[in-house]
């Protein structure tokens, strides 16, 4: 279906990867992984045509479609809901505009109207006369209400233009979709949609996404970028990941074992190669040593943080109550009379279609914003460390601050040894921690914050988006430090088996109530009368919409 011959890209004297012969063939869904920095998105980019490659070829079968989730969520701005996502499929956009073109001549003639019959006859073959209605029903899966349909997308929310754009890229059933982070800023049951659509999808996908569980679900292969390769294994994420480990233990064993090989046959070799009686066999495995070779093992581009919260002291029984919170923000209630009794060792996941009600929530939590009204109390043996999602203003003014100085101000530990040693289990090794702390990359700056949270030796930790920037490596290191974490957890997260891992309670806000469960996510999305009571509260937010 598309196919690339000697591919080849590099950013200034850097290989991303190069020489890359790879066939994506129709009816499999290929999940694109590799480390951060190594060229996913932008390969991704050169197969669409946005970007070139230094050197070789994109091949695409003759007459295929390809369609691309877009990134830029105010590149459609001037447009309607529903024309965004016709646009979706060019060719189709480009005949209605025409059509209507020709239609509005004042001075339309013969040659108008055999032109304009062809357009007619493109036009259905391209089911151009069920185009609003298939826009409008994805509209609808992917939860963009039938209200907003007629809206400019610059009236729309962030969530809600991201929502449109997904609809964009399915629509039309494109022969090859190409995906970077579909799951972004998606709620888990439009999550949950999207699964299903692709694992039902006949055509080709091509996807990047940080989401585990996403990839398990929906892909049939994995495209591996590393050692400058991008190289093809069928099965999901899990597969790949055991299946790749499980060949680099053989392959270090069976180097461990030839070398052990060698060096009993050097042995052998200096203790009897003048020995006359012996010569013959010292001779023999002479030949035999010579023809023994270790097999390379190439280093990965991927790096595994060493991340571990430990709690400096043990929190008492008296951890957190919260009581009747109200917030309202630009006119929307976010929080209405919320009340919660937080229990020692308890981790909990706020989760929810929108967002904004437990990022508003964590946030009064940790004194980055007041509550119009009500209370909350944390235990007086408690200590708290917030991972916010916008971490810029705990690098603003630090222009001549190293990394070192910049982690000092938050430990009491002021040691370099020691500071370094955190700073080292977030892969900031040697000179790196010299760096000048204004001139960190995004990903950089999300290392320093877990870095901040690990020296703080906090008993409660709040996160929101902790997973938000990571490349996988890091979403499993963080993973397992939160599951062995002896603390307290309070966490938003949209990566649903990062979630059913570490969470011991789930809490769903919205303006019209609340859910409040101590059970695994996967049981909690499962069970039919929170599905219900969810269904409900959503129907009354549906009502609530409609009437304004």
């Amino acid at each position: 279906m598309i196919s690339t011959s000697g591919l080849t890209l590099r950013f200034g004297g850097r290989v991303l990867f190069e020489n890359v012969n790879i066939t994506f063939n129709s009816g499999n869904c290929y999940g694109l992984i590799g480390a951060n920095g190594s060229g996913k998105s932008t390969f991704l980019k050169i197969l669409s045509g946005e970007v070139e490659s230094n050197s070789g070829d994109v091949f695409k079968a003759q007459g295929k479609r390809i369609a691309v989730l877009n990134q830029n969520h105010f590149a459609f701005d001037e447009f309607k809901v529903l024309e965004t996502v016709i646009m979706g499929h060019k060719r189709l956009y480009e005949i209605m505009h025409e059509k209507d073109a020709i239609y509005e001549k004042p001075d339309f003639n013969d040659a108008d109207g055999i032109k304009v019959a062809e357009l007619e006859n493109e036009f259905a073959e391209l089911d151009g006369w069920e185009a609003e209605s298939n826009a409008g029903s994805l509209l609808n899966a992917v939860g963009v209400e039938t209200e907003l349909h007629s809206m400019l997308m610059s009236e729309l929310t962030g969530s809600e233009k991201v929502r449109v754009l997904l609809a964009q890229s399915l629509f039309g059933n494109p022969d090859i979709l190409l995906m970077d982070e579909p799951t972004n800023h998606l709620d888990v049951d439009t999550i949950m949609w999207l699964e299903e659509f692709l694992i039902n999808f006949q055509n080709t996908v091509i996807v990047v996404s940080h989401d585990r569980r996403f990839l398990d679900k929906v892909c049939t292969h994995i495209a591996d970028i590393d050692y400058n390769k991008i190289q093809l294994y069928s099965g999901n994420y899990t597969f790949w990941s055991e299946a790749s480990q499980l060949a680099l233990r053989q392959k270090q064993d069976q180097n461990r074992k030839t070398e052990e090989k060698m060096e009993e046959l050097k042995t052998f070799i200096a203790r009897f190669s003048a020995n006359a009686s012996k010569a013959k066999q010292a001779t023999s495995r002479k030949n035999l040593l010579n023809k023994l070779t270790l097999e390379e093992i190439k280093p990965s581009s991927r790096k595994y943080p060493f991340m571990v919260f430990k709690p400096d002291r043990e929190a008492g029984n008296d951890i957190l109550t919260i009581d009747k919170l109200n917030k309202t923000v630009d006119g929307s209630t976010i929080l209405k009379n919320f009340s919660l009794t937080v229990e020692k060792g308890e981790k909990i996941a706020f989760v929810g279609r929108e967002n904004i009600h437990g990022e508003t929530l964590l946030q009064i939590l940790a004194d980055e914003m007041e509550a119009d009204s009500g209370s909350f109390k944390w235990g007086v043996t408690t200590t708290q460390a917030y991972y916010p999602k916008d971490n810029s203003k705990y690098f603003e003014r630090v222009d001549d601050v190293t990394l070192v100085d910049w982690l000092r101000q938050y430990s009491r530990e002021k040691e370099d040894n020691f500071l370094r040693g955190f700073l080292g289990k977030m892969l900031f090794s040697g000179e790196e921690t010299q760096k000048k702390a204004h001139v960190l990359s995004g990903g950089e700056k999300v290392r320093c914050m877990f870095s901040k949270m690990m020296v703080s030796g906090a008993n409660v930790l709040i996160m929101d988006e902790p997973t938000n920037h990571l490349d996988l490596e890091s979403i499993s290191a963080l993973n397992n430090a939160l599951i062995d974490f002896q603390g307290t957890l309070l966490f938003l997260s949209q990566d649903h088996q990062f979630i059913e891992s570490i969470a011991t309670r789930i809490i769903e806000i919205t303006p019209y109530g609340w859910i409040n469960e101590q059970t695994t996510y996967d049981e909690y999305l499962n069970n039919p009368k929170i599905k219900k009571r969810r269904e409900e509260l959503y129907k009354m937010g549906s009502t609530h919409l409609s009437k304004k």
